[in-house]
């Protein structure tokens, strides 16, 4: 593995964290409604720019393989991981892989929906039985 490739994601997925973050914290505080504007909006520019750069960097030779994984799998993946699923499931989609496509998008929907829910479940339980203890 390559360390260099390593800092370069890490450093990336750092910036996309901060963009996110600010993001959120700018449209949550102007916002009264209770609907995820601030994640819909994120999870969409974050699909739209990893859908650019992958075309882009997969088209040109003008990106380096480093540049690259700065941006997609660093800055796009720390700020939105559904724009890697929206890069995959369109992937399949273009590659005429329409089942797989379909499956993929709705397991990965519905199976992280259900990992939420069970992920409530077990806090709920951890708490129960930490006040047990208690």
């Amino acid at each position: 593995m390559d360390f260099k490739l390593v800092l370069l994601a890490g450093a990336g997925g750092a910036l996309g964290t901060m963009a996110r973050f600010s993001l959120t914290y700018l449209i949550q505080s102007r916002q009264v409604s209770p609907f995820p504007v601030a994640t819909l909006l994120i999870n969409v520019t974050g699909s739209l720019l990893l859908g650019f750069m992958v075309q882009y960097a997969t088209d040109s030779a003008a990106v380096t393989a480093e540049t690259r994984i700065f941006l997609t799998t660093g800055f796009c993946g720390g700020y939105t991981t559904f724009s890697t699923f929206s890069y995959e499931a369109t992937k399949l989609y273009q590659d005429g892989d329409y089942r797989r496509a379909t499956l993929y998008a709705v397991l990965s929907v519905v199976l992280s929906l259900a990992g939420t829910l069970g992920g409530f479940s077990l806090a709920r339980a951890a708490l129960a039985a930490r006040r047990g203890i208690m």
